[in-house]
């Protein structure tokens, strides 16, 4: 369950911190520490869904059209906002892409409204692969990306820098993740790792936590708690986003517990609220010692480039022992 799954038309603008900027060229390559946090792009060829029999999109694309919102936010991040032409219905950020058409979904994508648009690349991510057919019989040409773990991400920054004629701008970017994935993991590194568990929407009958979808064998948020030095209670569920009753929190008794609230998406859900319905849990230690965190931001249930932000903001939350000034 993710924001690329359940977000809605509504446009948000907040841009996260402002230190997430995008980078120059001139960007240190740390050629040590991407060996080390990730494989490498020995990944590539493996990781792209086939577009065999597909156009070939052309040497610098000029109108692009994205279908999921991790697409157009690094679309953008990469300085590429001037080529995009039309986005999905849920893409929110940044806020200059609330204002493009919107094409559907990657799941029903609308041809006719894309079609219109002109475009010289389609890019979608793998859950919407199946759309491929259709885009091939309409001669267009497509990217299809895999953003279901950060690795697929870091993949993805390359190959549209590739497709698009800005492969500097790709590889500065991409050092620039790493290494502040880098300053976090070292931060954390030999420290105790906290139980979490990071929850992404649940139900609750007066004001009582009832079912809860929660982070279990998830690629794409296991590697984000490891790097901010936790440890997910319920990583061996054998379900990426399983939906686990009060007993079964009950039972793990996690020390943190990471609510990723999507508030503006609920009638009548706030805050307060919120924690509320959480304490309600007095029995479990995140409850007893006050360590149940709203991450209400929306780089947190994308899984874009601003992941990053949630690496960093989930580190300092589990690790508030550590010196995170100079960050």
């Amino acid at each position: 369950m993710d924001a690329e799954n359940h977000a809605t038309d509504r446009c948000s603008g907040d841009p996260g911190p402002a230190c997430f900027r995008r980078v120059s060229s001139g960007a240190v390559v740390l050629g040590v520490i991407i060996a080390v946090v990730f494989a490498g792009s020995a990944w590539l060829r493996g990781r792209l869904v086939s577009n065999e029999d597909v156009p070939a999109p052309p040497t610098e694309c000029r109108r692009i059209v994205s279908l999921a919102p991790s697409v157009t936010e690094t679309l953008f991040q990469l300085g590429l906002g001037d080529r995009v032409v039309g986005v999905s219905r849920y893409c929110k950020f940044p806020p200059e892409a609330c204002d493009l058409p919107r094409v559907g979904g990657f799941f029903d994508p609308n041809m006719e409204a894309i079609l219109a648009l002109e475009p010289d690349l389609v890019i979608f991510p793998t859950p919407g692969a199946e759309s491929l057919q259709g885009f091939k019989k309409l001669g267009l040409s497509t990217l299809v990306l895999d953003h279901r773990d950060p690795e697929g991400l870091f993949d993805s920054i390359t190959v549209i820098g590739r497709a698009c004629g800005v492969e500097q701008d790709a590889a500065a970017l991409a050092d620039e993740l790493r290494a502040r994935l880098h300053r976090v993991t070292e931060k954390t590194a030999g420290l105790p790792r906290p139980r979490v568990l990071l929850a992404m929407d649940h139900s609750s009958t007066g004001g009582r936590i009832e079912d809860v979808y929660v982070a279990g064998s998830s690629r794409y948020f296991n590697p984000i708690i490891r790097w901010a030095g936790g440890q997910n209670v319920f990583e061996d569920v054998g379900e990426a986003s399983p939906v686990v009753s009060r007993e079964a929190i009950l039972k793990t008794n996690p020390e943190v517990i990471i609510d990723l609230a999507s508030l503006a998406e609920v009638p009548g859900r706030n805050a307060a609220a919120c924690l509320e319905s959480w304490r309600r849990l007095e029995q479990i230690d995140a409850v007893k010692n006050d360590r149940v965190y709203l991450v209400t931001e929306n780089y947190a249930r994308v899984p874009g480039p601003r992941f990053i932000l949630l690496v960093e903001h989930l580190a300092r939350v589990l690790h508030p022992e550590v010196g995170w000034a100079d960050e």
